[in-house]
């Protein structure tokens, strides 16, 4: 009996992947990773290894280790001694063997950072939204959550795992988000999930007044200050100590791989949320836990940052810089009160042109950033200076992309 081949009788699988990253080439949007090292003691500084006959210097403007704590004396100290004192591994979940000093001791640290009374670590920001957001909603019987149009992905997925009723409301608009609330039922639990800084704008959330609205109609707060924590406030912990409301906010989520440098997300409320969150969400049951070195030298990190204003203020001032420089310059840098230094090109395939020529001819290493990451139509280049990037260096970047500008003829701002 003749058999049919599998490809006869079913779906050409490889097709079907190669049509996938296809439409992403066609759209302008594939993305492709670089392949650098950084140069320890010395970031921005970095080396290039992708084109290249051996690695070529270049200088970093896009990372998230936006104090470049990542590279500190006492961080990498804490994790050396971490390393010779415990090992590599955690050995497994916090459940089962994977709880460590380490992790309780930096837990009782951020729950100090924020005023709470509890804190809970996961392996990443993204981890924690996820995992965070959709158990809580599963917890609180017919939640409806409440979450800003530009919420990260993280949130997003968390939101719509939980299986609740969801509301979208236009980007911090206080008017529309009370409108919402008010057109639901009075007696369903209610959870507001919404950002500090938003990293692909560099805008600020209403805070105090979006506690008010949680206050008026009885809802829950969550905040995801990912791009915030040990960039803002006396002690590092972030809008929400700035402006002195940490203590109005149910749930504020940070991350440990930005300004802190290193790796891991985590949560800050009371014990009792905290601890239904250790207990019912499967993102944090079943992971295996940080390991004892990266949470080490997180713990030096926010031990530090808690004391010391030097890096935030290096941090602050650098962006102030860079963005009058690009504004002089006549190009389309995007108005924002924070560290975000967005310029706008509007096209993918434009914006991934700048990027190479950046590195390629200039050794400037920037990611250009598109959808779904920002809508179609605000592709722009996202440049994060730190405390480590020097007048000179700004001068430099500001120059090259003048001359791209003038090269790509692209229009210049108004």
């Amino acid at each position: 009996m003749k058999t049919e081949s599998i490809e006869a009788r079913g779906v050409d699988y490889s097709r079907v992947f190669t049509q996938a990253i296809d439409r992403l080439h066609a759209e302008g949007r594939y993305r492709v990773f670089i392949d650098i090292l950084r140069n320890k003691g010395m970031f921005p500084n970095a080396r290039c290894f992708a084109g290249h006959n051996g690695p070529k210097p270049i200088t970093v403007w896009c990372s998230n280790d936006y104090l470049a704590m990542g590279q500190h004396p006492k961080v990498i100290a804490a994790m050396e001694e971490a390393l010779h004192d415990v090992g590599a591994g955690s050995g497994g979940t916090r459940n089962i063997g994977g709880n460590t000093h380490y992790h309780v001791d930096l837990e009782g640290e951020l729950a100090d950072l924020h005023g709470k009374q509890a804190a809970l670590l996961f392996t990443s920001g993204y981890v924690s939204n996820e995992a965070t957001l959709s158990t809580l909603a599963k917890v609180l019987p017919n939640c409806i959550i409440y979450s800003d149009e530009l919420n990260h992905a993280s949130m997003i997925a968390g939101i719509r795992n939980s299986g609740c009723e969801k509301r979208v409301f236009r980007h911090n608009d206080l008017a529309h988000l009370e409108e919402l609330l008010a057109a639901d039922d009075a007696a369903a639990p209610k959870l507001i999930a919404f950002e500090s800084v938003y990293s692909m704008e560099g805008d600020i959330a209403p805070i105090a007044a979006i506690c008010d609205l949680a206050d008026k109609y009885n809802a829950l707060t969550y905040l995801d200050e990912v791009h915030a924590v040990g960039m803002y406030g006396p002690r590092g912990g972030g809008i929400s100590e700035r402006d002195g409301v940490a203590h109005r906010l149910t749930i504020i989520e940070g991350t440990l791989g930005k300004a802190f440098g290193v790796m891991g997300g985590y949560i800050a409320a009371d014990r009792t949320i905290v601890d239904v969150i250790r207990s019912y969400a499967p993102g944090f049951i079943f992971t295996t836990s940080l390991s004892p070195v990266l949470v080490a030298g997180v713990l030096a990190s926010v031990r530090h940052l808690k004391q010391s204003s030097a890096e935030r203020d290096g941090q602050q001032a650098a962006a102030a810089t860079l963005k009058a420089m690009l504004r002089d310059a006549g190009l389309p840098v995007m108005a924002g009160e924070t560290h975000i230094v967005p310029v706008m090109v509007g096209d993918p395939v434009k914006a991934k042109k700048i990027s190479d020529i950046l590195l390629a001819e200039y050794g400037v290493y920037v990611q250009p950033i598109n959808y779904p990451t920002v809508p179609r139509g605000a592709e722009r280049l996202r440049f994060t200076p730190g405390p480590a990037h020097s007048e000179a260096m700004m001068r430099e970047l500001t120059d090259a992309l003048v001359e791209i500008w003038d090269r790509l003829e692209l229009r210049a701002a108004a």
